[in-house]
């Protein structure tokens, strides 16, 4: 397990919150594991999970106290994204800003690269 520092991956000020909010209710959960599948209407698909330990190849991601969980292979579609929390009229979501991604769909948690 490795803290990865920026430019990799970030998180915002209000993702952090909401992730210390969630965890907080989450019985032995201490972990926001955030993962790339192959899926999803533009070929890839973001996976939000709970964990309660990092595996040997996870890399952290820390911002207030707040820890979000990446695998080696994820990291890879992730260099240089943050995961942000947002609010808007339609619903709050968290919301992956990659620039790596070079379509995305509609619902946000599909892209491709």
């Amino acid at each position: 397990m490795s803290t990865v520092t920026a430019p990799d991956v970030t998180l915002s000020a209000s993702a952090a919150k909401r992730i210390n909010a969630i965890l907080a209710k989450q019985d032995g959960a201490d972990f926001l594991r955030v993962s790339v599948e192959g899926g999803g209407c533009s070929g890839f698909s973001y996976k939000f999970d709970f964990a309660d330990a990092a595996n040997p190849d996870d890399h952290v991601v820390e911002r207030d106290g707040a820890r979000v969980l990446i695998d080696a292979m994820s990291l890879e579609f992730l260099q240089g994204s943050e995961i942000d929390f947002s609010t808007e009229l339609i619903g709050a979501a968290f919301k992956i800003n990659n620039p790596n991604a070079t379509a995305a769909c509609g619902c946000g948690t599909s892209f491709s690269v």
